[in-house]
Formats: structure tokens, C-alpha cells, sequence
């Protein structure tokens, strides 16, 4: 009986060490794991929770040296942004944005860097082949124009503006350069209500601080590049 009890004792001591010895890496895992999510959260836009431009920038570009040719870069504008902010408060406008950076993300799906750039700003890369790139576009414009509804169930009609470039037509697969011929096709197409294909014309608008003159951000002193 002694030896019984002597041999449960030391498999209770091992099994005492053993747990002892886990906790440590159990509340490492915890931490590693808590640590991993606030740092995903920082890679993302808090309003929308969309990838914030070096998130969207690393994984557009990889998604470029994948595809190619098969790559469409999409810059899109919300239209009459300000008025609905001015007009109608900024929670207003917080749910307009939020409302197309949802409708960008459904629209896009999962493998595609879909990022908010700045303010009204969005841009969004994936993988889409010329056979069904205009009606894709045309998809978008569709659901970006759907009226939002507000918590207090006013609905607010929403426009946006879309450019889009693609390195067959640009002629390049350098990310910047096709994200400014996408966005000189927006801004010729403005208020449109269609997706404007960037030419080759759009890839050498000149640029100030390397954006579109115009664009929120520029600055007078900058050099035209």
C-alpha cells in the first residue's frame, strides 16, 4: 500500500511540474496571441476597417508580380463627399464611407488589397482579365451609386467616381504609376456615373509630390514629377 501511495506521490509531483512548466508558455501564447491581434488592428482604417495604405501598398504589389497583365488597379472618389458631411452631420458621412468601404470589399473579394488611402479616398487591387473587366467596372459603379440608409432612417443618395489602370494598357506593373493613371481617368470622368479606363495619356498626367494636381495633399512648392 506504502509503495501505491509513495508511486501516486511522485506521478503527482511530475504532474505538478509538468503544469507548472506549461503555464508559462500557456500565458505566452495568450499574450503572443492579444499581441498578433492589436497588431493586425493597427494595419487597419478604424472607421472602415480596411487596410491603411502600407498594408494596402505590400499586398497590392505582390498581388501585381502574381497576376500581371491580369491586374486592374481601381481608385475611387465618393462624390458630393463634403456637402453630406456639411449637410447632414459627420456621422452621416462616417456611415457613407463606411457604406462604400463595404460595398468595395464585397465587390472585390477576399483575395484583393482593398485600402483606404485618405478621407474619400479608396483603392482597390485584384486580380480581373480584360474579358470581363468593363462589366465588372460597370458592377461597381452600380453598387456604389445604391442609396445608404442612416441609423436615424434618412437614406442619402451616394455617388462615387471610379478610375481604373491595368499594365497591359499603361504599359507597367509599378503600383504608383498605375494608381496615377487610375486616378487621372477618375478625375476626367468625374460625376460620370461610369468607370474610366486609363490610356496611356492618363499615365503621364503630371503630378505634384507625386498625386494629381488637385488632389487634397499636393502642394504649390512641390515639383511636377
Amino acid at each position: 500500500m506504502d509503495s501505491v501511495l509513495r508511486a501516486q506521490g511522485r506521478i503527482g509531483s511530475r504532474t505538478l511540474l509538468i503544469t507548472s512548466a506549461a503555464l508559462p508558455l500557456t500565458g505566452w501564447a495568450i499574450h503572443a496571441a492579444a499581441l498578433h491581434k492589436q497588431l493586425a488592428a493597427t494595419r487597419k482604417d478604424p472607421l472602415t476597417g480596411l487596410m491603411r495604405r502600407d498594408s494596402y501598398t505590400a499586398r497590392a504589389r505582390r498581388l501585381l508580380a502574381r497576376h500581371g497583365d491580369d491586374t486592374t488597379v481601381v481608385m475611387v472618389d465618393a462624390d458630393r463627399f463634403k456637402e453630406i458631411n456639411d449637410g447632414l452631420g459627420h456621422a452621416a458621412g462616417d456611415t457613407v464611407l463606411a457604406s462604400i468601404a463595404a460595398r468595395l470589399t464585397a465587390w472585390a473579394g477576399p483575395r484583393a488589397a482593398v485600402g483606404r488611402l485618405g478621407g474619400d479616398e479608396f483603392a482597390v487591387v485584384l486580380e480581373l482579365p480584360a474579358e470581363r473587366r468593363e462589366q465588372r467596372l460597370e458592377q461597381l459603379v452600380r453598387m456604389l451609386h445604391t442609396p445608404v440608409t442612416l441609423d436615424d432612417g434618412r437614406t442619402v443618395d451616394v455617388a462615387a467616381s471610379v478610375g481604373a489602370a491595368t499594365p497591359d494598357v499603361i504599359g507597367a506593373r509599378d503600383l504608383t504609376r498605375l494608381q496615377r493613371a487610375a486616378d487621372a481617368a477618375l478625375y476626367h470622368g468625374k460625376h460620370s456615373g461610369k468607370a474610366m479606363l486609363a490610356t496611356a495619356a492618363h499615365a503621364a498626367t503630371p503630378t505634384v509630390n507625386g498625386r494629381r494636381a488637385g488632389r487634397p495633399g499636393t502642394a504649390v512648392w512641390g515639383r511636377a514629377a
